[in-house]
């Protein structure tokens, strides 16, 4: 068995992943339109983007490419909103601008795909749906009024009933629920890397092992200084999510870092695959302790969660993950835990995605919310017009100064802490 845990460990993805090769440390003095501080999905996006415009664009990433919590998720491509629908953000934001942001969502996962396709980016992509089974009938009646949501909004989306759900899925026991056939899975370092050489053809320069030392305002532009170079940029974008660490104090109290687990077993013999996801779809179900499974090319089955911290978690919390996983897929045996992995995900408040303003042609972009690849290359795109000369207040997505939450440095542990009510809660819905 192989063990990888702890947040700074190499993911399934990074342990298995092609296409890696190094790129530059920055050295000397760099003068380009737009910086971008973090080579993630929302760094590279907004960097091929950006150069497809013909505009310059350096991204300067403190480790390597996909180091954060790109290169450790579970490959899921969500195009909707975590714990948010359509009708209620429309309510929130009003009538033109929620929309604005339901529409930056709807078309998240065919972008995703489609530049998979078009730059030949080889990353076991499967744009074979997303699937979320409702594990209460109060739940079912939210997942039918979410999928009815999104079809008004063009989206093709499938309601599932009880036979449906335990068809596609494998999985005994859901009322129901509801699929995206637009989302989907992939390996999500490939798809990093994939995003990233492409950015490089499309002429922007990237610089691994470059930490950000510093970001002052200089002139009519910024300066930012690293341990061996420094860059002069008209702008600058901050795409660190929750891996911003010191670099800018007022961004971590804007949102709540949560630890996830990520666990994958040794390979499936093949004819699981007969009823477990035969259609190879990504599952993640109601529960507020969420459920998720999909399987990589491998047939390892991959699954993820929260869970209480403490002395030796990321030793203990994947082998609950893991016993977690064999009750729900009801397995005679289910094989063993071959890779466990965690990071960290920044979520918002409002479980929506921001452009923080902090100052004049400087933005911090947080999209995840647990939604990272598709809503982080949808939010690429559109930062790629603000490079253009866009008014970042005309752009879809929420945009203003930054907020902190009240007493952060206690309620950046609630989820974790309020876990085990949420675990009752999930049992009281269902009837247990």
């Amino acid at each position: 068995m192989i063990e990888v845990a702890g947040s700074s460990g190499v993911s399934l993805w990074h342990a298995v992943s092609r296409n890696r090769r190094d790129r530059p440390t920055l050295e000397g003095a760099l003068d380009v339109d737009l910086a971008i501080v973090g080579g993630g999905f929302s760094g590279l996006s907004t960097a091929l983007h950006t150069a497809e415009k013909g505009i310059s664009v350096a991204v300067l990433e403190a480790e390597i490419i996909a180091w954060g919590a790109t290169g450790r998720n579970a490959g899921f491509v969500v195009p909707n909103f975590a714990k948010r629908d359509p009708d209620d953000i429309a309510a929130e934001l009003g009538p033109e601008r929620g929309e604005r942001l339901v529409e930056f969502a709807t078309g998240s996962a065919d972008l995703v795909f489609d530049l998979i396709r078009r730059h030949g980016i080889e990353c076991d992509a499967d744009q074979s749906g997303w699937i979320q089974p409702a594990h209460s009938q109060a739940a079912l009646e939210k997942t039918r009024s979410r999928a009815e949501q999104w079809a008004r909004r063009g989206r093709a989306t499938v309601t599932l009933d009880r036979q449906e759900t335990e068809d596609l899925t494998g999985i005994r026991g859901y009322p129901g629920g509801w699929m995206d056939p637009s989302g989907g899975v992939l390996n999500p370092v490939e798809y990093a890397r994939g995003l990233a050489d492409a950015a490089e053809k499309a002429g922007a320069r990237i610089f691994e092992h470059t930490r950000v030392a510093s970001i002052d305002r200089n002139g009519d532009g910024w300066a930012l200084k690293t341990e061996s170079g420094s860059v002069r940029a008209g702008k600058v974008l901050i795409a660190t999510n929750a891996y911003g660490g010191p670099l800018n104090r007022a961004l971590q109290r804007t949102y709540f870092p949560l630890k996830i687990f990520q666990i994958a077993t040794a390979p499936l013999p093949r004819e699981y695959r007969t009823y477990l996801l035969p259609g190879g779809q990504g599952v993640g179900d109601t529960r507020r302790n969420l459920f998720t499974f999909r399987f990589d090319s491998e047939n390892r089955l991959i699954t993820g969660g929260m869970h209480s911290l403490g002395p030796g978690a990321d030793a203990r919390v994947p082998h609950a993950i893991w016993r977690r996983l064999a009750k729900h897929l009801d397995l005679p045996e289910i094989p063993p835990l071959a890779y466990s992995w965690s990071g960290m995900a920044a979520v918002e408040p409002d479980f929506l995605p921001h452009l923080v303003d902090l100052g004049p042609g400087l933005i911090a972009g947080f999209a995840c919310n647990g939604r990272g690849i598709a809503m982080t290359t949808s939010m690429g795109k559109v930062l790629a017009d603000w490079a253009d000369g866009t008014k970042p207040q005309d752009l879809p997505l929420p945009f203003a100064p930054p907020s902190p939450i009240r007493l952060h440095g206690l309620m950046r542990h609630a989820p974790n802490m309020l876990l085990p009510l949420s675990i009752l809660r999930d049992r009281l819905d269902e009837g247990r």
